[in-house]
């Protein structure tokens, strides 16, 4: 039995562990290279590169999954656990754990109510976090100025918006380009809107007023961007009126609910956003000719009304005539009473003078005559204060012109040397050979010639040495 059983084991063939996964991964792929897998999504990790990990599970079994970053780009929903779905893609192993794994190439929902399902769950979730309330809401601007528009630069979305707008009443645009479909596409729009909130006025770019996030119609896979929290809560945090414009009349995203106006498609939204520029003036027009009315009629009444009054008003004329008159009668009796006044006075004052006139006379000289001596005194005091005031002035001068007098100077040995005009010689540069000059002393003065090259004109006994100063003949 041993030599047997030596002789079999000697013709099966060996393999390495390489060459066994190398074949097992060959039949593998040979025999499930495309299949449609119907699971439950568990354990799903994005990795740094982009791919994505997963786990496929149903109530029995396991089935890794990866989904390389180009495929995963391409989804137009964003795969979640707990999210049933059906996979296409080929069977493969990965022979480095000895792993079978399923490559997906197609990844979709399992159906509308799987959607549904996680829908409903995550706008309850919202809704209980009060991102629908209505107190959040904001009005929106009557005539913005600069509309931002978040949706994808090339489809028809963005030409029936500006159509729209130009056709109503033009105004600015920016736009945001962003994807509207697909995995990255929730976190564009949401990085949009908040781009959007956080432009400050003054910049190069504008702040908008308005933002209008559109799309146009689809599944609701093809719409399920916006349905993603982080639209939902970038939409919510908006300090800008925002207008969601999502798919047509019929459509309905989480993005809807937290907008402060939900348009049915992106044309309404940019009816929504501006008024009609010809309905507009001709209101404006309206306004004015009913105010030129109201002006009119009631600048109308109020001649009426003056009309009437003067009616019941007397001729002005009239008027003045009777006060007129009035004024003169009442001059004339003014001017009466005062001349008879004055006659009464002046027959009075007559009668007193007669009797005080000797009284006055006397009285009076003697009051003239004490005044006259009082201030003859008084004068002649003032006179006398103003004189010593004087000498004691001219004395304090006097005492101060001697002592800065230059004689006092001459008094201490120094003498001054003046020019033929009388003025003084200051510096040495005006003692010019045979210059005449005269030269002042405590006692007086004398006449002097200036010598050349500072030798005197007579040589004295005692020689003194040449200097560069002029010297006195």
């Amino acid at each position: 039995m041993s030599e047997n059983f030596q002789n079999d084991s000697s013709n099966i063939h060996e393999y390495t562990v390489s060459e066994l996964s190398g074949s097992l991964k060959r039949t593998v792929e040979d025999a499930f290279g495309h299949v449609r897998v119907r699971a439950e999504i568990s354990g799903l990790k994005r990795a740094a590169s982009g791919h994505v990990y997963l786990a496929l599970k149903d109530d029995k079994a396991v089935l890794d999954g990866i989904m390389w970053r180009g495929t995963a780009q391409k989804l137009s929903f964003r795969p979640e656990d707990g999210l049933e779905v059906i996979c296409t893609g080929k069977l493969t192993t990965y022979p480095g754990r000895s792993k079978y794994q399923i490559v997906i190439e197609r990844m979709e929902p399992a159906g509308v109510g799987a959607l549904m399902a996680l829908l409903e769950e995550r706008k309850k979730k919202l809704a209980a976090e009060g991102l629908f309330d209505p107190e959040r809401k904001q009005s929106l601007p009557y005539i913005p100025k600069i509309i931002g528009v978040v949706t994808s630069p090339t489809g028809a979305v963005i030409r029936d918006i500006l159509h729209r707008l130009r056709d109503r009443f033009p105004t600015h645009v920016l736009l945001w380009p962003v994807l509207v479909q697909g995995e990255t596409a929730a976190a564009q729009i949401a990085a949009a809107i908040r781009g959007f909130n956080t432009l400050e006025r003054g910049q190069d770019v504008p702040r908008p007023d308005l933002i209008i996030v559109a799309r146009g119609g689809g599944s609701l896979e093809d719409l399920w961007a916006f349905n993603e929290e982080d639209v939902v809560r970038a939409a919510a945090e908006s300090k800008i009126p925002l207008i969601s414009a999502v798919g047509h009349e019929t459509d309905t995203t989480l993005i809807d609910y937290v907008s402060d106006q939900r348009a049915p498609t992106p044309t309404a939204a940019a009816e929504m956003a501006v008024p009609v520029r010809s309905e507009l003036l001709a209101f404006v027009e309206d306004l004015e000719r009913r105010a030129k009315q109201s002006l009119s009629r009631s600048i109308s009444e109020k001649q009426e009304r003056l009309v009437g009054l003067v009616r019941g008003l007397r001729d002005p004329n009239s008027f003045i005539a009777d006060k007129t008159q009035h004024l003169d009668h009442l001059d004339n009796r003014l001017r009466q009473s005062m001349l008879n006044g004055l006659a009464v006075k002046t027959q009075k004052f007559g009668s007193a003078e007669a009797r005080l006139r000797p009284q006055i006379l006397e009285r009076g000289i003697r009051n003239y005559t004490d005044q006259l001596a009082n201030f003859d005194g008084r004068m002649g005091r003032a006179i006398k204060v103003k004189q010593e005031r004087a000498q004691d002035n001219v004395a304090a001068v006097s005492r101060l012109l001697e002592s800065l007098s230059f004689r006092r100077v001459l008094k201490r040995g120094y003498s001054i040397v003046w020019d033929e005009g009388g003025k003084p010689l200051s510096s040495v540069k005006s003692a010019e050979a045979g210059r005449s000059v005269s030269v002042e002393f405590e006692d007086g003065k004398a006449d002097a010639v200036f010598g050349k090259g500072g030798t005197p004109a007579k040589k004295s006994k005692a020689a003194k040495p040449p200097s560069q100063q002029g010297q006195l003949l």
